[in-house]
Parts: C-alpha cells; sequence; structure tokens
C-alpha cells in the first residue's frame, strides 16, 4: 500500500464527517470491493480524500488509485481543497463562509499579494509589503463572489471571520470544529472582533466572547469618561444627526454611512479633546507622527477608492 503524507492544516480544512457518515462511507467502500474515485495527491501529498484514506488504512486488501495534481504552492492547493469543498451540499454557513475565507486568502497569498513575513538579523517579525496588487486581489474577490452566489463584501467579511475561528483554534485547540459545527455559538461580529484584536489582547478577547457574563463593563466618570488603567479615556457617546439617515440614500447602505459618519466625528471630537488636555510634557514631534499615519491611511483609503470607481 502506497504510504501518502497527510498535511495537517490541508487536512483541516475539510469539515469532518459525522460517525453515521463516515461508518456508511466505510460499508460502501467494502460493498464495492475497491474505491471507485481516486485519491488526489501533491508531491506524494495527500490533497483530497482523506476519510477514504483512513478507511484504506485499515483495510489494506481494498484496490484504490490516485491521481497527482500539479500544484506551484501550498496556497494553490488550499485555495482548490477550499473551491473543492464549497460544491458540497451539505456545508453549514459557518463552514461555507469559512472556506470562502479562506480560498479568497489562499489565492491572494499564491498570486504575490500578500505581504511577505519574515525576521530580521535579531530574530524580530516583520512583514514587508510586496508589490499592490489590489486589482488583482478585487478580481480574485469577485470571481470568488461569483462562483459562491455571494457580494463581494461577504467575502471580504468571510475574510475577516475565518481569520477569527483560526485564532480561536490557535488559542483553544478543537474550536474551530465546534464553532463551524454551532457547538460552540459566536457571531460573525465576535469572529472579526477577534481576528481584529492585537496579539497580546486575544487571548482576553476570546474569553471575553465565549463567557460575556464574566466581562466587567468600566463605568464613566462624573464627567461621563471612561478612564481605565494605561488606556486611553473614551468621550460618552454623543448621538449626531446625519444627513444620510434619509431616503434620499439606498436602504441596505443607509446604516453603514451614518456609522461612517460617526467614526469620522468621534475621531475629530476625542482627538480635539485630547489636544487640549495633553500635558505640557507631550512631544510634538510624536502628535504628528500620529497625525501623518492617520493622513496616509486616509490616502491610500482614497486612492483605493478612486481606483475602484475607474475599474467598475
Amino acid at each position: 500500500m502506497i504510504n501518502l503524507k497527510i498535511d495537517p492544516e490541508f487536512q483541516n480544512q475539510i469539515p469532518p464527517l459525522t460517525d453515521d457518515e463516515y461508518k456508511q462511507l466505510e460499508e460502501n467502500i467494502l460493498k464495492e470491493g475497491k474505491l471507485l474515485s481516486p485519491l488526489i495527491v501533491w508531491n506524494n501529498t495527500l490533497v483530497d480524500g482523506h476519510n477514504r484514506y483512513a478507511i484504506l488504512q485499515k483495510h489494506p486488501e481494498i484496490c484504490f488509485s490516485t491521481m497527482p495534481l500539479r500544484f506551484e504552492s501550498r496556497e494553490e492547493v488550499l485555495a482548490w481543497i477550499c473551491k473543492n469543498q464549497l460544491g458540497r451540499r451539505n456545508l453549514t454557513p459557518e463552514q461555507k463562509l469559512f472556506l470562502i475565507g479562506k480560498q479568497y486568502e489562499a489565492e491572494k497569498s499564491s498570486h504575490g499579494e500578500a505581504r511577505k513575513e519574515s525576521h530580521d538579523e535579531n530574530g524580530r517579525f516583520h512583514r514587508s509589503p510586496q508589490t499592490d496588487n489590489s486589482g488583482e486581489a478585487m478580481k480574485t474577490c469577485e470571481r470568488i463572489a461569483e462562483e459562491n452566489g455571494v457580494s463581494k463584501a461577504t467575502v471580504l467579511r468571510a475574510s475577516k471571520y475565518m481569520k477569527g475561528v483560526e485564532i480561536a483554534e490557535s488559542l483553544i485547540p478543537g474550536m474551530r470544529e465546534k464553532i463551524l459545527n454551532k457547538q460552540v455559538k459566536v457571531s460573525k461580529a465576535d469572529m472579526h472582533r477577534l481576528a481584529r484584536a492585537n496579539y497580546d489582547a486575544r487571548a482576553q478577547t476570546l474569553q471575553e466572547i465565549l463567557h460575556p457574563e464574566l466581562k466587567v463593563e468600566p463605568k464613566p466618570d462624573a464627567d461621563g469618561i471612561i478612564r481605565e488603567p494605561g488606556k486611553a479615556p473614551v468621550l460618552p457617546f454623543q448621538k449626531i444627526e446625519s444627513v444620510y439617515d434619509s431616503d434620499a440614500y439606498p436602504e441596505e447602505v443607509r446604516h453603514d454611512y451614518v456609522a461612517l459618519e460617526h467614526v469620522t466625528t468621534r475621531f475629530r471630537t476625542e482627538f480635539d479633546y485630547l489636544l487640549r488636555t495633553m500635558p505640557d510634557t507631550a512631544q510634538r514631534e510624536v502628535i504628528l507622527e500620529i497625525i501623518h499615519k492617520h493622513k496616509e491611511y486616509l490616502a491610500s483609503l482614497e486612492s483605493a477608492l478612486a481606483e475602484d470607481e475607474q475599474t467598475a
């Protein structure tokens, strides 16, 4: 019997069978006396057919064949696995969303669109940007959205959801399967929040998601400002009347417009407050550095929006 390599990352993208499904598959293979579909392999590494291969190891008398496929990288293999699994009908919505996000990120990486990760001579981890291929990334997003009958926004949200689930798995092994099979109920927003969390805050964020009853919300002081040790003060929320909250704008995006205006208004309000209350020891060059980072982000966002408009 051929000994195939099992790659844990490849295997983990394939939703596991239930006990009944596995038993039925085993009965079908034994009844046929051979494996009807070949196992898909890449350089002697199993790509598709992990459950069937496990059954073959229990029954070495069963005949089977393999079909090698050519891939240029691991990312191409991952993208193929996700796309192949998305053709299944018995996926939960959570499994489908995870696979869409994984396929999108894998294809971006295989095209060289992801940032390169490396370590410097002192062992410090860092990332360096490669050539901007945002146009190719958008085409990838559009194609995957069309293949799965969803919107481009859903693909981008699926990417964040997938990253959150993978972080949860890295913190608590086995959590991915529990989330995707609805054994542990978390919202998409929870996984987006975990994906955005700083590395050092991930464990705490996950615990707050899994055990919201244990989280103690900080209370505002007499002036309405929330102050936590070691953190910047949080100003009280001030509701604003938005011109975008009207029938002049499509209902499906109206909420997003208003939320975006709230974010920019809150930024101005908090920034003005911090500048007024900042002590004399504050360094002007540090303040300017923070401002310039914000300006650079807004400039890149404006450029990306303009590019999207030109390609539309």
